[in-house]
């Protein structure tokens, strides 16, 4: 505890890193607060029945989870951050076959710029879809006709269209700036942020269940806060595992020139076993609501639209869970081979006169990095997609409460991990710069080296 204070203590001292903490916590806070505000000519009185359907999981409880609750609340934030992971998405993929952004991500920061202006466009687009259908499908989901104050003609639709439209560039407008401005991933902290707002109700309700209704007692609350702890210590192994690839360094010359017979000390390259961290999840999450949606396109007429309707639209069904699981395997190689450069690192060896032992510079190295990539992504990626499913199978083997359950691995709790990890680091790394003791014991002990 004394530690945690003096850690507190340093962070304080360094006006940059405080700056930034309080500009994140700042745009978080609006954030939130933006997910309480309910739509212009709705009633929020009359969204008990909504908001009972999205609290007890499935599907619908995913979506108000990643929202933060403003789904359920048919807030101004209620379509969230998705859409402009939806673009982000269809960017990517689209620069694998596209010659336009293939040019675009070689250009370095310009073509960077140019595809985020892209991307945002594109967010437009999908919310300009996505907005009517949700202000359509609140009927269908229990609110009654009576909540629509205004009726839902042409001078509500409208409006409410624009509003959530804004609402999602605002949120998309925020994460931006505390990426920029502030401290970790912005777009991954908003998701974080409205998972950890449904943790307290979700524990209770279970807490309810269990003790209340006589189902195993507090005991049963004990081993499964246990269990849930130990799930996130393994979370965290998964994110922190490293495969060090050993480097040396040929030892140059009083004339600055390279002698290929002096060998320096040796050095390693950290090759991530989850380089991609969570986006795989979040894309995956992302693209999981297309089956279903494709079922009610088709109608409950068709067969294969009332499959896909009573297989994708429980996230505890087996279909659903086995191709989640096939996404994120997929989309944890697709986003290590576009995130981490191995061509680009064998060059900055080459030209810094570094090289792994037993491997020629070059062309070999670069070969031998994505070998070892390749090796290292798939037990990483098996094991992402293991975690990930984990809550279907909890909430089958041990009769969890839905809510609760979704915490148990899965989408939320991977994120979570991941999120608070990243941002720890970023932290660490600025109390490291000004010589303090990091939050990670790493950090602690590469400082303590650095002083001696």
């Amino acid at each position: 505890m004394k530690r945690l204070i003096e850690v507190i203590t340093n962070i304080w001292k360094i006006e940059e890193l405080k700056n930034r903490i309080l500009i994140t916590l700042g745009f978080l806070i609006v954030y939130r607060i933006g997910a309480q505000v309910v739509l212009p000519g709705i009633d929020p009185v009359q969204l008990s029945q909504l908001t009972s359907k999205t609290s007890g999981g499935g599907l619908l409880g995913v979506l108000n989870m990643f929202t933060g609750g403003a789904f359920a609340n048919a807030s101004v934030f209620a379509l969230g951050i998705m859409p402009y992971i939806s673009a982000s998405i269809v960017v990517q993929l689209m620069g694998i076959a596209v010659p336009y952004l293939q040019k675009l991500q070689k250009e370095g920061e310009s073509g960077r710029r140019r595809i985020n202006q892209i991307t945002r466009w594109l967010t437009i687009g999908i919310c300009v879809f996505q907005a009517p259908a949700y202000l359509y499908s609140l009927s269908a989901l229990g609110v009654p006709e009576s909540a629509f104050v205004l009726g839902k003609g042409v001078g509500f639709m409208v409006p409410s269209v624009i509003i959530l439209v804004t609402g999602t560039i605002f949120a998309m407008w925020l994460g931006e700036k505390i990426t920029d401005k502030g401290i970790g991933n912005g777009i991954s902290l908003l998701i974080t942020v409205g998972i950890v707002a449904t943790l307290p109700m979700s524990f209770a309700q279970e807490f309810v269940s269990r003790v209340t209704e006589n189902n195993g007692g507090p005991i049963v609350i004990v081993i499964e806060t246990m269990v849930w702890i130990a799930i996130n210590a393994v979370c965290i192994l998964l994110v922190m595992a490293v495969r060090q690839i050993p480097v040396q360094y040929a030892r140059r010359t009083a004339s600055g020139g390279i002698d290929k017979n002096q060998i320096g000390a040796r050095q390693y390259i950290p090759l991530k076993l989850n380089a991609s961290g969570v986006m795989p999840i979040i894309f995956a999450q992302a693209l999981m609501f297309v089956p279903s949606s494709l079922g009610s396109l088709l109608g409950s007429e068709s067969a294969l639209g009332q499959w896909l309707q009573a297989s994708f639209s429980d996230i505890f069904g087996l279909w659903y869970n086995v191709l989640f699981a096939v996404l994120i395997i997929v989309f944890t190689y697709f986003y290590t081979a576009i995130t981490v450069p191995t061509n680009k690192m064998a060059d900055d060896l080459k030209r810094s006169g570094g090289f792994v032992p037993g491997v020629r510079p070059g062309t070999e190295t670069a070969d031998f990095l994505d070998r070892i990539m390749s090796q290292i992504t798939f037990p990483g990626s098996l094991f992402l997609a293991a975690v990930a499913i984990l809550p279907a199978v909890v909430f089958h083997l041990f009769g969890m409460q839905q809510g609760w359950a979704l915490f148990y691995g899965g989408t939320s709790l991977l994120i979570m991990v991941g999120v608070a990890i990243d941002t720890i680091q970023q932290i660490n790394a600025y109390l490291l710069n000004r010589h303090y003791d990091g939050l990670m014991k790493t950090g602690s002990k590469r400082n303590k080296t650095v002083g001696n």
